[in-house]
């Protein structure tokens, strides 16, 4: 079984902590971008989420947030599944929004990636 608790790095080099997973499968912890690694902003970014836990079967899905509030004005959502290898090795897959605010409406096309 997969367990989200620890340290992530993704393939950009950021890091994600999962510092607490409760029972009921909610989650917490931060979230550290490459540019906060470089040293480029000091500031860390608090994350939370939920995880769905199946059975012995198959392996959890889970969605969290990121909210950049002390170096930019965006939220970032992530959902994904955590997967384990014939080794041993644990391997987080997800796909990402990231969304910006914008001054209007009109603007609203360029505000997410």
């Amino acid at each position: 079984q997969c367990q989200l608790n620890g340290v992530w790095r993704n393939d950009q080099d950021s890091l994600m902590e999962i510092s607490v997973l409760r029972d009921n499968g909610d989650f917490q912890g931060r979230y550290l971008t490459r540019v906060t690694l470089a040293g480029g902003c000091a500031q860390i970014s608090p994350l939370r989420g939920a995880q769905q836990q199946l059975g012995e079967e198959g392996w959890p899905t889970f969605a969290f947030t990121v909210h950049w509030d002390k170096f930019s004005n965006a939220t970032t959502a992530f959902v994904g599944q955590c997967f384990v290898d014939a080794g041993g090795k644990e391997t987080l897959s997800t796909t990402w929004l990231l969304r910006e605010a914008v001054r209007s409406p009109k603007e609203d096309w360029k505000a997410t990636r």
